[in-house]
């Protein structure tokens, strides 16, 4: 767990969004969600053949998205300025099924699947009993979070978080998978300070995640 990752300041003298960031972070704060069903149909089809999970396969497709959009990365620096992490890890959800509580775990991005899988097999399995919210102790500031609610399908999602106005990073919820038209759909939502993307940030991350799964050869 021990990865360094940096969070570099950006240009604020050269940077094209500086504008619209200063706009909704300081004058106008503006979170934005997007719900939308993605076709999951290929890596269904390719999962049982594979010996690999569904949960950790998710996680590492959102995951590679995240870390392939600077958008998705953004963070404010302690002395108030913002910045992009090198690189973003997931933290998910896992359900203690005899309590009925959930705790959060966190396993350090890897572009190569096998490894992100296995690491992540190995956390959900052991703290599927976990009592404490953080196992693992106070999750660090290179993270982000990751839901999952396998119990249900859903057209719209959105989570009202307190303090948000000054959380940058995505927030990602997974929904039941569903059938329509022969074709498997998850339904997926986006939620980001408008601060760190605009709409056409959040589409190319989306687009990006439905061609990954679309083509999950990386799951061999």
């Amino acid at each position: 767990m021990g990865r360094v990752t940096t969070l570099r300041p950006l240009d604020l003298d050269t940077w094209p969004r500086r504008e619209t960031f200063e706009h909704y972070f300081r004058r106008n704060r503006c979170t934005f969600a997007a719900t939308v069903d993605v076709d999951v149909t290929a890596l269904v089809g390719a999962l049982p053949g594979s010996g690999r999970k569904t949960y950790p396969s998710q996680v590492w497709a959102i995951a590679t998205v995240v870390n392939r959009h600077p958008a998705l990365r953004m963070s404010m620096s302690d002395d108030g300025v913002p910045g992009v992490w090198d690189r973003l890890d997931p933290m998910f959800t896992v359900l203690n099924p005899e309590r009925e509580t959930f705790c959060a775990v966190r396993v350090p991005y890897d572009a190569d699947f096998a490894v992100f899988h296995d690491a992540a097999t190995a956390l959900l399995t052991e703290h599927r009993h976990a009592t404490a919210m953080f196992p693992q102790g106070p999750p660090p500031d290179h993270t982000f979070d990751i839901s999952s609610l396998p119990w249900t399908s859903f057209t719209g999602f959105a989570l009202q978080v307190e303090h948000g106005w000054e959380h940058l990073r995505p927030i990602w919820t997974i929904g039941r998978f569903r059938e329509s038209g022969g074709r498997t759909l998850m339904p997926l939502a986006l939620q980001i300070h408008h601060a760190a993307a605009d709409g056409l940030h959040a589409a190319r991350a989306l687009a990006d995640l439905e061609q990954l799964l679309a083509e999950p050869g990386w799951l061999a």
